[in-house]
């Protein structure tokens, strides 16, 4: 697929708009007096483009090694250095010494590191699991950078209470960490393929959220995300199935050899196109000496034309 040399440069640019979306919500929390909520949706523009890099990249036919690398620390910073920085400054700051808060700021950016260490170690398997394509180790850098916020979120939306107990977010950040290196499956969005009579309900549903968004933002990310969190059973669930009964997969994966083996046949049994020689029919045979001489004139007739036109 030829592209153009310019819009190479279009996925890693991509990935760079994320790094610094991702790196600006610091700087709204760092301000006087803090932006939490526009730190919010800083990293989830970063989640957003970090979610479109990828496709660009592939439609573009542009992948490369510098890309994936870079868009793991683009990863790293957005969704685990700023959430940290973020939940550092509003609920963790102590001016007078560095306590257990900081360990729990960098015990999740670790994590963080981790989980994308096993991300890239897990696309240089040559041998993947059919029955795994749809689904992620542990919950996503994205996801995870989010999640870790939700209560920063409710304390924007319903003001103090249990949930900004400085107790209560350590063990809830502790938590996310947890899920994002451990070896828990979750659905990868963007592998799940949708029933065509459920396409106009969700694009409705679709809708619908994006109205209630302008409306209150804050509880609807809230939701959603907490929505994302209850669906790791599920996706538990239907992994070890998938695991259990390789014939729902196996199916699928040998009806695409034998489209691909068919199609390989298809070109291998093509006939090849046969030369006209002058003085000889289609299928090679000597013609009649008058219609012979006839073909042969005719061939003269149009080289002799051709040379005239040069």
């Amino acid at each position: 697929m030829a592209t153009v040399p310019g819009v190479r440069f279009l996925p890693n640019a991509i990935t760079v708009l994320a790094l610094c979306s991702g790196l600006s919500s610091v700087a709204f929390a760092l301000r006087g007096p803090p932006q939490w909520f526009p730190a919010i949706v800083a990293i989830g523009i970063a989640a957003i483009l970090d979610s479109l890099d990828g496709p660009a990249a592939r439609l573009l036919n542009s992948t490369s090694r510098i890309g994936a690398e870079l868009d793991s620390l683009s990863d790293l910073v957005s969704f685990g250095v700023a959430p940290a920085m973020v939940l550092y400054v509003w609920k963790f700051k102590n001016e007078h010494s560095i306590g257990y808060e900081w360990v729990i700021c960098l015990l999740f950016v670790v994590c963080m590191a981790l989980r994308l260490a096993r991300f890239n170690s897990v696309l240089e398997d040559s041998t993947p699991k059919p029955y795994a394509k749809e689904f992620f180790t542990g919950i996503p850098a994205p996801a995870g950078g989010l999640l870790a916020l939700v209560p920063l979120l409710l304390f924007i939306r319903l003001d103090d209470g249990f949930w900004t107990e400085q107790w209560v977010v350590s063990a809830w950040v502790v938590l996310i960490a947890s899920l994002a290196v451990s070896r828990l499956p979750s659905l990868a969005l963007k592998s799940m393929r949708v029933p065509q009579r459920l396409i106009v309900p969700l694009l409705v549903l679709l809708v619908v959220v994006v109205a209630l968004e302008f409306y209150e933002p804050q509880l609807v990310l809230a939701i959603g995300l907490g929505l994302y969190l209850l669906h790791l059973p599920y996706a538990s669930w239907k992994f070890q199935y998938l695991k259990r009964h390789p014939e729902l997969w196996m199916d699928e994966r040998s009806a695409r050899i034998s489209r691909s083996s068919s199609r390989r046949i298809r070109l291998s049994v093509r006939m090849p196109r046969r030369r006209r020689v002058a003085g000889r029919a289609p299928d090679g045979t000597p013609l009649p000496p008058a219609r012979r001489r006839g073909a042969i004139n005719q061939v003269r007739g149009r080289v002799q034309e051709r040379r005239r036109l040069r």
